[in-house]
């Protein structure tokens, strides 16, 4: 598996991110509008392509939320490249990524209909916290932090 910092520009990341939104779409149904507006990807300047040989098989992103705080957003792995460990590669190197810019927290939101990504985030580390921003009184919605050392 090779990492590759890019940033929302990136082709395969735009494809990935495709994938990632038709298949929350299907999972969140008519939540989904609500999330789509918090995703946008335009701007992301931090962005985490993994490939399986040229194939891009998972990417992620991280965004300032505040200072000292990223985000992690835009997690997605291909299906055929799951239970490969590739998501947790592609969210370490999220994380180093975070503590060389100087930041020493990191902060995300998933949903309550994807246990693989709960399950991803509490074996790496991430604490549940409570619901933060716009996903405040989102019943949905899980959120997540993890202090970087």
């Amino acid at each position: 598996m090779k990492l590759v910092r890019t940033t929302s520009a990136d082709p395969d990341f735009a494809q990935l991110v495709s994938e990632l939104d038709a298949f929350l779409a299907y999972i969140d149904g008519d939540e989904h509008a609500f999330y789509a507006q918090l995703n946008k990807t335009a701007t992301l300047q931090h962005v985490v392509v993994a490939y399986d040989g040229d194939a891009p098989a998972a990417c992620g992103a991280i965004r300032e939320l505040e200072p000292g705080t990223m985000e992690v957003k835009r997690m997605y792995t291909k299906p055929a490249s799951r239970g490969k460990g590739v998501a947790k590669q592609v969210l370490t190197e999220l994380e180093k990524w975070t503590a060389e810019l100087g930041y020493h927290t990191c902060v995300l939101e998933t949903g309550n209909r994807q246990p693989e990504a709960i399950a991803l985030y509490t074996k790496s580390g991430y604490s549940r916290i409570p619901n933060y921003g716009k996903y405040a009184d989102v019943g949905n919605s899980v959120c997540f932090e993890k202090k970087l050392g």
